[in-house]
C-alpha cells in the first residue's frame, strides 16, 4: 500500500444511509489482516479521541460508521456487506452488529462502484449482511442506469426528500442470538424488571418506561444525564446479554435497551433507545424492525403498551414506532403458528445520498504499526 509514502490514500465515500452516515469502502482496497484494517479505520475515523479532529469521524456513535463492501460469490446475494462500529473516544472497531441505517447507501454504493449492474429503472440489489449472516433485498432507482438520490420519500430525522429505498429483510430472526426470542420466554424478569428479549435482526431489550419510573418521553440528553437511570439500565442490559446467549456484554454494542411507552403521536408505541450507552436521537433501523416484532408478539411488554393487532390477526400490518425525531414505519407480517411466532416478512423504507467520494488519507506510520 505504498509504505514509502508520509500518508497513504484510501479511495472511499461518504454516504448517508437512512438517519446515519459513515465511510464506504470496498474491501479490496483495505489490508486483508484484521489488525492493520481496524489501524486504517481508526485513523481515518480519528479516533481515539472525543471529537475525532484528526479524522473524518463526527464525534458520535451514529456518525462513526463503516460500511466494507465486496462482490459475493454466493449464488444468492450480489454484495456483501460488512458493518463496523469505529468507537470515538477508545481504540476499538466492533463487528459484532449490524446497521440497518447503512444498510440503505450499500446498494447504491455497490451500484456506484461497478460492484451491480443497473438493471432498467429500478435494480434489485442482494445483500448479504455479514455481521447477521441474514439476507436483505433493496431496491434501489436507476433510471438511465444512474443511481437516483433526489425524489419526495421523506424519513424523520433526515431534512428534505429523497429517492425511495424499500428494503426486505429476508432471514433475519434470531440472526445474531439463535432464535427470536432468544431466553425462549416472552417475558424474563431482569433485575427486578419486567422485559422481553428479542431479536429479528437486532437483540433488543424492550423495558416499560414507566417501571424505570420515568415516562419515556423525555429527550435523549436528560436520559443520559440521568446516572441512576442509566445505571440500572446498564445493569438490565449485562443481565439480558447472558440469557440471550450473548455472554459477557459489557464491551458490546448488543443488546440495545429499549424503552417503550404509549404513543403520543398516532404511531403504535413510542420509543427511547439505548445504543448502549447514548440515548438514539432516533432508533436503529433493526431495531426498530425487533420492537415492531414484539409489538405484535402477544404477552409481550411492548404489545401491552402498543395501540396495534397482535400477530395472530393473520394480515400484514404496517406500525409506525415513534422516536425522539419522528416516526420509522415498519411492514411486518407475523403469525402464531403451533404456540410458535413466525416472521414471514419484516420490510420498511429508508432514503440514503452519496455525499462525497474521493481518498482518506491515513498516515502510513499506522500501517507500520499495526
Amino acid at each position: 500500500m505504498m509504505a514509502d509514502l508520509d500518508q497513504i490514500p484510501i479511495p472511499c465515500s461518504v454516504m448517508r444511509g437512512g438517519t446515519s452516515k459513515g465511510l464506504f469502502l470496498c474491501a479490496a482496497d483495505l489490508p486483508s489482516a484484521r489488525a492493520e484494517r481496524d489501524a486504517v479505520l481508526l485513523a481515518a475515523m480519528g479516533s481515539p479521541d472525543a471529537r475525532q479532529i484528526d479524522g473524518m469521524g463526527g464525534a458520535h456513535p451514529l456518525t462513526s460508521k463503516v460500511a466494507i463492501v465486496r462482490r459475493s460469490t454466493r449464488l444468492d446475494a450480489d454484495v456483501e456487506y460488512l458493518f463496523l462500529q469505529v468507537w470515538p473516544d477508545r481504540a476499538e472497531v466492533s463487528d459484532n452488529q449490524n446497521c440497518g441505517n447503512l444498510l440503505a447507501a450499500v446498494g447504491p454504493f455497490a451500484i456506484e462502484e461497478g460492484l451491480v449492474e443497473p438493471a432498467g429503472d429500478t435494480t434489485g440489489v442482494r445483500i448479504w449482511m455479514q455481521n447477521t449472516a441474514s439476507l436483505a433485498l433493496a431496491q434501489v432507482q436507476t433510471p438511465g442506469g444512474v443511481v437516483r438520490y433526489g425524489g419526495d420519500a421523506h424519513i424523520d430525522g433526515v431534512p428534505g426528500g429523497h429517492a425511495p429505498i424499500a428494503i426486505d429483510f429476508l432471514d433475519v430472526a434470531g440472526s445474531t442470538c439463535g432464535a427470536l426470542l432468544p431466553t425462549g420466554n416472552v417475558i424474563d424478569t431482569v433485575e427486578g424488571v419486567r422485559v422481553t428479549c428479542i431479536d429479528n435482526g437486532m437483540p433488543v431489550v424492550c423495558v416499560a418506561a414507566r417501571d424505570l419510573g420515568v415516562s419515556g418521553c423525555e429527550p435523549p440528553a436528560q436520559l443520559e444525564a440521568d446516572p441512576a437511570l442509566t445505571a440500572r439500565i446498564e445493569a438490565i442490559r449485562l443481565a439480558a446479554g447472558r440469557l440471550m446467549n450473548l455472554g459477557d456484554v459489557r464491551d458490546k454494542t448488543v443488546p440495545k435497551v429499549s424503552l417503550v411507552t404509549p404513543p403520543r403521536h398516532g404511531g403504535a408505541v413510542s420509543t427511547r433507545t439505548f445504543i448502549p450507552h447514548r440515548v438514539h436521537e432516533a432508533i436503529g433501523v433493526l431495531g426498530a424492525v425487533s420492537v415492531a416484532t414484539a409489538c405484535v408478539l402477544p404477552g409481550s411488554v411492548a404489545a401491552a403498551i402498543a395501540t396495534s393487532p397482535m400477530a395472530d390477526a393473520g394480515a400484514p400490518l404496517d406500525l409506525d414506532i415513534e422516536h425522539p425525531t419522528g416516526r420509522f414505519t415498519v411492514t411486518m407480517d407475523v403469525v402464531v403458528e403451533a404456540g410458535q411466532v413466525v416472521v414471514r416478512r419484516a420490510a420498511l423504507l429508508r432514503t440514503a445520498r452519496l455525499l462525497m467520494r474521493g481518498d482518506v488519507f491515513v498516515p502510513a506510520s499506522t500501517i507500520e504499526a499495526a
